[in-house]
């Protein structure tokens, strides 16, 4: 088969020339479990965690506000994810894109993946009858910037009702709000995370349930904080256990006391049943980070940072950590065990197939499926 080229030439053409399929972008897991969610673009970062399932990460400024203090804090324990929040005093939808990109190509040059970035959307500052024109532009800024920082997941809350409004209406404006920014993440392959803290659906199982399910868009999924429970009055634990299913990132933190008189403390040495939390998501196969979000001191809804001049207590804490995990999670967590930067889960190895069982006509189709699964174990 030929073509005429310009001047008269001909032009041959190859038959059955088929396209090379573009190769999409490597994905990292995420995923909670057997439930499917938004995984983050690698950027271009290697894995250095040893194929962890869970992997350990922290929010950088709770370490040092400045850049290179959160990479030497996430060093000091061997941890390569970081969760970006404000760097040098400035929120990331804040941060020029040209600053952003820099702060990209030092990450992956130290082997760092950003496992999330924090929004102010519905938080502990906002309200729900307040003007969110705003905080749309900041979600279009945090959109380029979570492309450009390689990431997908961008932490949402769900607005706080300091006006007084009737608990339906309160509902009401929320789930509206949050289609919308729900719909939005979707639309750009990203996943908005709605973190148990200050706002309508912040502090109940059945709250969250029910955003999720209201909501029912697959750009919205939860962020469980371990230790919000003890400054807002409600059990941690049992939340998480209600609401697992929908969970795909974690907060880890540790406190004693309640309400104004919350006082953070390492991991392990609190009263938000932090090991048994832990110990449910192993338990669960659930896969993912869990960032470390301390608080001794950077509690921004205080007003309160770490100076990178003083001990933040954020490698203390990641090493609290591991040795909570060492001592109370992992011998209740069969196949699981420690790796450099997390968690590795080792799956038992499949058993050979066996002949068919011939079951008697009317045999109950559930329990011939649960003796199959017994049979595989």
């Amino acid at each position: 088969m030929s073509a005429l080229r310009k001047g008269g030439r001909t032009r041959r053409r190859r038959a059955n020339r088929t396209p090379v399929a573009r190769r999409p972008a490597e994905r990292s897991g995420g995923t909670a479990g057997q439930f499917s969610g938004a995984a983050d673009r690698s950027g271009g970062v290697a894995d250095r965690s040893g194929g962890a399932a869970v992997r350990f990460g922290g929010i950088g400024d709770e370490a040092a506000p400045d850049l290179a203090g959160q990479l030497d804090a996430l060093e000091q324990l061997g941890w390569h994810e970081l969760e970006l929040r404000t760097v040098d005093g400035v929120w990331i939808a804040d941060l020029p894109v040209r600053q952003v990109t820099a702060l990209a190509r030092t990450l992956r040059r130290r082997g760092v993946r950003v496992c999330g970035i924090a929004s102010r959307v519905g938080n502990w500052a906002s309200d729900i009858t307040g003007d969110h024109r705003r905080e749309d532009l900041e979600l279009d800024a945090l959109a380029l910037r979570a492309a450009v920082l390689g990431t997908t997941r961008i932490r949402v809350m769900s607005y706080p009702n300091g006006t007084g409004l009737p608990e339906p209406e309160w509902r009401r404006r929320v789930l509206a709000r949050l289609r919308g920014v729900a719909a939005g993440a979707h639309r750009g392959g990203r996943l908005a995370l709605h973190e148990n803290c200050a706002g309508w659906a912040g502090s109940s199982a059945e709250k969250a349930l029910d955003l999720i399910a209201s909501v029912d868009s697959p750009g919205l999924r939860l962020l469980h904080d371990t230790g919000n429970g003890i400054a807002y009055g409600y059990d941690g634990f049992d939340l998480l256990r209600r609401t697992a299913g929908h969970v795909d990132h974690v907060h880890v933190k540790d406190a004693v006391g309640s309400g104004p008189d919350t006082r953070y403390v390492l991991p392990g040495a609190g009263d938000a049943r932090l090991a048994e939390s832990l110990r449910l998501l192993t338990a669960r196969g659930w896969r993912g980070v869990w960032s470390l979000e301390p608080h001794l001191a950077t509690r921004p809804h205080e007003g309160l940072a770490a100076d990178g001049r003083t001990d933040s207590g954020f490698v203390a804490a990641g090493r609290a950590l591991t040795a909570l995990v060492e001592r109370e999670v992992l011998p209740h967590s069969p196949g699981w065990r420690l790796v450099p930067g997390g968690l590795a889960l080792d799956l038992p190895a499949s058993r050979p197939a066996s002949r068919p069982v011939s079951r008697p006509v009317g045999t109950d189709v559930g329990a011939a499926r649960e003796e199959a699964v017994s049979d595989a174990r």
